[in-house]
């Protein structure tokens, strides 16, 4: 193995050269070797705006044991504690029911496995009588496919609206046997519905058959 060489100097200098200015090259960390010790990463402490735990790296290299050594390249890497940005998100895992101003159109995604072609995933998704066929709508180019309908019964089951709630542990009966609860059409009928008591706190809201409130159209004195 080749003897290690000395560059600090130099790597000192290239950083300072590239900095805007001298004060953000900051003090010397440490210098790793490699390739047979022929080249050097030095690191400094960076002091750059929004860079809060960043470091200089200068990297240079000695073609052979009598060469000088002769600067690669100077870059800015994040240290173990730097600031770094957040990892990227696609707009379609991150977008928000508030995101959905007037105006704003969110591409649908062909590949979406929330949705099936109704022409054809219908009726092989489960035993449909022909009002259930009508119900779950063949008239329209895609549908809610076996996916798409768990997603939102879970979300909608465990949500505000759902039997586990206090509004819904402290109710007299539960929205199944109230006059203003409104059946869903398909395949969720039998687990969900709709509030029609303007008084209610989820009117116009879909609530699961053991949901319930104060409201109930049987509730007694």
């Amino acid at each position: 193995m080749s003897k290690k060489f000395d560059a600090l100097d130099l790597a000192r200098k290239a950083a300072l050269e590239d900095a805007e200015k001298p004060a953000q090259v900051g003090e010397y960390i440490s210098v790793e070797y490699a390739d047979e010790d022929r080249v050097a990463s030095y690191l400094f402490e960076a002091d750059l705006p929004g860079y809060k735990g960043w470091r200089w790296c200068v990297t240079v290299a000695k073609v052979d044991a009598k060469a000088e050594p002769t600067l690669c390249d100077v870059v800015v890497l994040p240290g173990p504690d730097a600031l770094l940005a957040p990892e990227w998100i696609d707009y379609r895992d991150r977008i928000l029911p508030e995101d959905i101003q007037p105006g704003v159109i969110v591409p649908s995604l062909l590949e979406d496995t929330r949705l099936s072609p109704s022409p054809n995933a219908l009726i092989q998704d489960e035993d449909l009588d022909a009002v259930q066929v009508f119900d779950l709508g063949l008239m329209r180019t895609r549908v809610l496919s076996i996916e798409g309908r768990d997603q939102a019964s879970k979300r909608w089951y465990t949500g505000d609206r759902g039997p586990n709630t206090p509004l819904a542990q402290g109710a007299p009966k539960p929205c199944a046997s109230c006059g203003f609860f409104i059946p869903i059409a398909g395949s969720l009928r039998s687990a969900f519905g709709v509030c029609a008591n303007a008084i209610a706190p989820d009117d116009a809201r879909v609530v699961s058959v053991d949901h319930g409130c104060g409201a109930h159209s049987e509730a007694t004195l």
